[in-house]
């Protein structure tokens, strides 16, 4: 099996948080991957950057793709973190890679539109997102995309303790949104603490994005 990483760029006015940063052009937003998130709540992480945090909550409270947000941790040099609850009008794209197995590495917006790098164990599970963003009118453009062996067979930079606990994390469902499995759960299965699970699937996340990043720069020079 060969998996990829993709990076596609997406646009539609539903898309979550899409009105939010339109209304504040100074915001950046990014995921926060590695977010403890409780699967029954339906909260969702943001690392979010602005020069006016009072004109992006205005612009939250406008977005119909909202329907609850928190500043968990506040604002410092126009940085901060808040949690989301989407509505039901709000076209959400992480099911859908779910449902191929898929994991969002990344998601930040550029502009209007939004870039997101996905982790797919093969390149026809792309046709999944594709589908979905025929059927919902959603402008989708595939910027690039790098083929490796399969994440059970390579080591991508990754020592064991890391891969065994991204493939567990995986397969138990802690990257889908709503989460599957909590990272007690994923810590419980590997038998090892909350923290140190914690840690795992941090460091083998980055250690696969520096390694697709290396790839790149490799190809790029060519």
């Amino acid at each position: 099996m060969t998996d990829i990483r993709a990076v596609v760029r997406v646009e539609h006015p539903d898309i979550v948080l899409t009105k939010t940063v339109r209304h504040d052009r100074s915001s950046r937003v990014k995921s926060v991957s590695e977010a403890g998130t409780d699967p029954t709540s339906g909260k969702f992480f943001y690392h979010i950057e602005s020069s006016d945090f009072f004109q992006f909550e205005e612009g939250l409270r406008k977005d119909n793709t909202i329907s609850e947000f928190e500043r968990v941790i506040e604002a410092r040099d126009e940085e901060a973190i808040y949690s989301f609850e989407y509505t039901d009008e709000a076209k959400i794209l992480s099911p859908v890679i779910s449902a191929a197995n898929g994991v969002i590495l990344n998601m930040e917006n550029e502009g209007n539109a939004w870039v997101i790098t996905v982790w797919m164990p093969e390149r026809t599970d792309l046709a999944h997102l594709w589908d979905y963003a025929q059927q919902n009118h959603i402008d989708i453009d595939l910027l690039r995309v790098n083929e490796y062996a399969s994440l059970g067979n390579t080591d991508a930079g990754l020592t064991d303790s890391q891969r065994e606990a991204l493939l567990l994390a995986v397969e138990s469902g802690y990257f889908e949104e709503p989460r599957d499995a909590t990272l007690s759960e994923v810590a419980a299965e590997l038998d090892i603490s909350q923290p140190a699970a914690s840690g795992l699937l941090r460091r083998g996340i980055k250690r696969l994005i520096v390694s697709s990043l290396m790839d790149d720069r490799e190809k790029a020079n060519e």
